[in-house]
């Protein structure tokens, strides 16, 4: 696409891009908060296409045979939530004298791949290393084509599915009605993988591994290397994944969402969609080949770096992890991030030698290593999760009931329409229900930086977390609204079953440490 671009703006005096936004497919919105609708929806009749839609004029009125200049690059952008708004702005657009009318000015950027749009960089964006410079080994995460056979919240009943799965009194035809997913043809013929395995024997021993699947939601998955059963089980990935090591997830492109975090956290082995665009895992370890010591994922510049200031891989990866949280810097480099990998500021990059640098990559390490705790759902975090909690973040998202009393029985039901199954089964988020309110004066004085609103967040008709703050309640990492996400997958309807207390309390859990990570 870099050299497409290049070649219009040599072949062309000027090139004007109007930008029409109305992605459905990354559920693009509108500056007033509405869903932006594709510029070729319809009202009563059609949405439209899914993709987001801009028109290029390309004009040339020099001679052919004259040197090239580069042509004059402009953009605007029509930003109406309804297409019928947005098609008038644009006829009303042909009407003014002044072709250039409403258009920017954009200088390109080839370093950046030449982008026909605004892309906010900062100053020093090129002079900092990229990711893969610091940690050059990474992993596409796990993509099974079967989440809802090979994934579970719950251990045993993933395994009595796989039991089933491998019970060659079992035919296909029945294997496919108890669980439809098991059955689905994917990059292999499905029927074959199964003989296959069937073949082979049982499910492997060790198969049953905890999994980060979304953000702030583990669960288990069965993973095995071979047989086609995962459709990329990402085999080299795997042996990296041991106890003690750290992994963090970043993308090299990022469709949305730019100004909001897109980097996990987990010690677990990870999906493919932790982003909304397909993961990379970097981990600060390397296991070590034929049984050796594991060694650090560090190119050699650096481990230079770190050597000269007293640190380690595990200093570089929690800083690495607080600079991607930093709204700062998502902010003042958000074109960028959308780009390419993300390049990480160090303090005397490349050699170390500023002074103070090894004060201040220390600082940033242990922020990251507090972020690290908050973003891993089974760390417990003193003041957050274990008692005694901090005076603010007792009183939100607290399990309550609309007559007071303790939840109990039915309560525990998921039931207010936060999911469901789409084609496929894949699981698609509801409307859900909440309730804003101002908060009340004891949750107003527990916590006196809770804004004006606060939310209600029901299970069902009966019982509801209390006082979830919004800014927290739209909390988005990675493109994932991740509240409610959570809660799409645990409709009754979905989980087949009621949550647990324990869940009831995760939720609360999660609530809480969002609260700290966004403050």
């Amino acid at each position: 696409f870099t050299a497409m671009r290049e070649r219009y703006l040599e072949a062309f005096d000027a090139v004007r891009i109007d930008n029409l936004h109305g992605d459905r497919i990354i559920s693009e919105y509108a500056p007033d908060g509405r869903t932006s609708e594709t510029v070729f929806a319809l009202q009563g009749q059609s949405p439209g296409i899914k993709v987001g839609v801009s028109v290029a004029l390309l004009s040339r009125w020099r001679d052919s045979a004259a040197p090239s200049k580069g042509a004059r690059l402009r953009y605007r952008d029509f930003t109406q939530a309804r297409a019928a708004d947005r098609r008038q702005a644009m006829l009303e657009s042909l009407d003014s004298p002044a072709i250039d009318s409403g258009y920017a000015r954009l200088d390109s950027n080839l370093r950046l791949g030449l982008p026909f749009k605004p892309a906010t960089v900062g100053k020093k964006w090129f002079d900092w290393p990229s990711l893969p410079k610091l940690f050059p080994v990474s992993f596409p995460g796990v993509k099974t084509s079967r989440n809802g056979f090979l994934i579970d919240t719950d251990l045993d009943r993933l395994k009595a599915r796989i039991a089933d799965y491998f019970d060659p009194s079992l035919s296909h035809e029945e294997i496919a009605r108890r669980y439809p997913p098991a059955m689905k043809d994917t990059s292999l013929d499905a029927r074959p993988v199964r003989n296959g395995l069937l073949a082979r024997g049982g499910p492997i021993p060790d198969g049953f591994v905890r999994h980060a699947y979304r953000p702030f939601d583990n669960r288990w998955l069965y993973w095995e290397a071979d047989g086609g059963l995962l459709d990329r089980p990402r085999r080299d990935y795997r042996p990296h994944v041991f106890e003690g090591n750290l992994w963090l997830s970043a993308a090299q492109h990022v469709r949305k969402g730019a100004d909001e975090p897109q980097s996990s956290f987990t010690r677990h082995i990870g999906a493919s969609h932790m982003i909304e665009r397909g993961a990379h895992w970097f981990p600060a370890w390397l296991h070590g080949a034929n049984g050796g010591e594991s060694r650090a994922n560090l190119s050699g510049s650096a481990h230079c770096y770190l050597e000269y200031l007293g640190a380690t891989a595990e200093d570089l990866f929690h800083h690495v992890l607080a600079i991607l949280h930093d709204p700062a810097y998502r902010k003042a480099n958000a074109g960028a991030l959308r780009m390419g990998w993300p390049r990480i500021p160090l303090p005397g990059w490349p050699d170390g030698g500023a002074k103070g640098a090894a004060d201040a990559l220390a600082q940033s390490a242990a922020r990251g290593r507090e972020l690290a705790r908050l973003l891993d759902p089974e760390a417990p975090v003193p003041g957050v999760t274990q008692a005694p909690l901090r005076p603010e973040l007792a009183a939100i998202a607290v399990p309550a009931t609309v007559d007071g009393r303790n939840m109990a029985g039915g309560d525990f039901a998921l039931t207010a329409g936060w999911g469901h199954f789409g084609a496929g089964s894949a699981v698609m988020p509801g409307q859900g229900r909440v309730v804003e309110r101002a908060p009340t004066r004891e949750e107003r004085a527990a916590n006196p930086a809770l804004g004006e609103t606060t939310l209600d967040v029901y299970l069902n008709d009966r019982a509801f977390w209390r006082n979830v703050p919004a800014a927290v309640w739209n909390y988005k990492l990675g493109g994932y609204q991740v509240l409610k996400k959570w809660l799409s997958y645990r409709e009754r309807a979905v989980l087949e079953r009621n949550l647990s207390p324990e869940e009831v309390g995760n939720f609360t859990d999660t609530v809480r440490r969002i609260a700290v990570i966004s403050a």
